[in-house]
């Protein structure tokens, strides 16, 4: 079982009162520390103002922020948990996936979701769609993603995004494509766009229990559509709460969701903003619960 961290951005509130200049450095000490304690991945959510009010506090953009980590990283996958499908046009998210995977050396993972912050989407002027609507644009999202990431031009017309004859070079370093990610926990429409699309399913907040007991759920989709299940790899992303608690009730969380047959495990601690040992305490307790680490 992989571990990826999800890097403190203010999204939460863990950057209340700080001025961007040293929140900002300690985001790119927190990559840092994750790139050398062995961590498969980091990660940025996909937020635009502070949660659950928003607050006229720091919360540094997902993609710009990614950037600068690319460059500020050798070694750890990077990655959004998730990109809203809402947010930005489908072909430009695939143009800018492909740029940061050449900038990062091969790198980049693209998550993608359907998006659910209602005030996010207003404030930003998108309004907010109803739920419907807004798995289609996370399907459409998919299906150019995969056209463009894919090689050759791209034309695809759906009921939210359209592209005609779209250019996508460079396409990324990685072969076949840079990896796809879909976030959600809905059973019926998003599992199924995993199954068709993704490369890996990224679950949030289940218990190690509540995805022994989606499993067979996983396991159908994919059958539906003749593909082997064995080859969408399940994720999920653990709450920060769960993963505050050190020592051995993390341990043997960590250590039920590695049984559970869970292929990553990402999470937010939200006290790396401010204590620069919580990071490695963390590695502790994933090397006893058995998770793999690449320490440099």
């Amino acid at each position: 079982m992989r571990v990826g961290i999800i890097v403190p951005q203010g999204w939460t509130g863990e950057y209340d009162g700080w001025d961007a200049p040293r929140a900002w450095a300690r985001t790119v000490a927190v990559a840092h520390e994750a790139d050398a304690l062995g961590f498969d991945s980091i990660w940025l959510f996909d937020h635009l103002q502070t949660e659950p009010v928003p607050t006229d506090e720091i919360t540094f953009e997902a993609f710009v922020g990614l950037s600068a980590l690319a460059v500020e990283t050798a070694r750890v996958r990077l990655g959004h948990l998730v990109l809203c499908a809402g947010y930005r046009n489908p072909a430009l998210v695939a143009k800018m996936i492909s740029t940061l995977d050449v900038v990062s050396g091969g790198r980049a993972e693209l998550g993608l979701g359907a998006g659910w912050k209602e005030d996010e989407f207003t404030a930003y002027g998108w309004g907010f769609p109803p739920l419907r609507t807004r798995m289609e644009g996370l399907e459409d999202t998919l299906e150019i993603a995969t056209r463009m990431l894919g090689g050759g031009r791209a034309t695809y017309a759906g009921p939210v995004y359209a592209v005609h004859d779209a250019i996508n070079v460079p396409r990324g370093l990685q072969r076949p494509r840079i990896p796809i990610l879909v976030g959600g926990n809905g059973p019926n429409r998003t599992w199924r766009l995993a199954a068709r699309f993704a490369d890996e399913l990224n679950l949030d907040w289940l218990s190690p229990e509540e995805i022994v007991a989606a499993r067979p759920v996983i396991a159908s989709r994919c059958e539906e559509i003749g593909r082997d299940p064995a080859t969408l790899r399940v994720s999920v992303n653990i709450g920060r709460d769960d993963s505050a608690v050190e020592g051995e009730p993390r341990v043997d969380l960590l250590r039920r969701y590695r049984e559970a047959g869970v292929d990553r495990v990402m999470t937010l601690l939200a006290a790396s903003a401010d204590d620069g040992g919580a990071l490695a305490r963390f590695a502790e307790d994933c090397a006893t619960a058995g998770a793999e680490l690449h320490r440099t």
